[in-house]
């Protein structure tokens, strides 16, 4: 096979996001993982090679609205998304407690929660797990932020805003309008969520 310089680009962006996909799995820091390219291409294999969602669910496309759903809270009251923060930004995350990386993200979410006044960007946490598992996990770790519950699944609430292979943890910002801005594979490292919250 003759090697064009286009298959070599080719080439090395798989090798790129493979290593990045290596990376996550591995909890080896990546570098690139943290650029929006990055992201984009992990975004785009992961897609590429995820199993079809379950036919007539609504899935999120960058730049386009997000479904509308109805998830409980903690008290089991249920909370629409991204409806109830309507006009502020929304920066969802899908977690579980037995997801290592979540668990060490957490912090850093609940510290940018904190620092965001009235109107600024609203920190939501979506747990993919069982209800007890999660309000035995917030009260060893409690968080500032609202936390909603759903249960993993083909057409949860992280692969009905964009997350096809469920890797978990799962970020995605959304407009003050309801639309996907951005999506996120893997655990902010400190300081990250600042910037990619922009």
């Amino acid at each position: 096979m003759k090697l064009t310089t286009g298959r070599i680009v080719l080439i090395a962006i798989i090798g790129a996001v493979l290593g990045g996909a290596v990376g996550l799995w591995t909890n080896a820091p990546n570098p690139l993982l943290r650029t929006e390219p990055g992201q984009r291409a992990l975004q785009a294999a992961l897609s590429a090679t995820a199993p079809p969602a379950p036919e007539g669910l609504a899935i999120a496309r960058r730049g386009e609205p997000v479904p509308r759903l109805q998830l409980p809270d903690l008290d089991q009251h249920p909370v629409e998304v991204p409806a109830a923060w309507a006009g502020r930004p929304l920066l969802v995350n899908f977690w579980a407690t037995w997801c290592g990386p979540c668990i060490e993200e957490m912090p850093e979410l609940d510290r940018f929660a904190s620092t965001q006044a009235e109107g600024g960007v609203q920190v939501v946490g979506i747990a993919l797990d069982d209800a007890d598992a999660v309000r035995d996990f917030l009260t060893r770790i409690p968080v500032g932020y609202p936390i909603l519950l759903d249960q993993a699944g083909p057409a949860d609430s992280s692969v009905q805003f964009g997350n096809l292979r469920g890797v978990l943890p799962y970020s995605v910002l959304i407009s003050t309008d309801g639309r996907l801005l951005k999506q996120k594979v893997g655990p902010f490292q400190h300081g990250e969520i600042d910037g990619w919250s922009e």
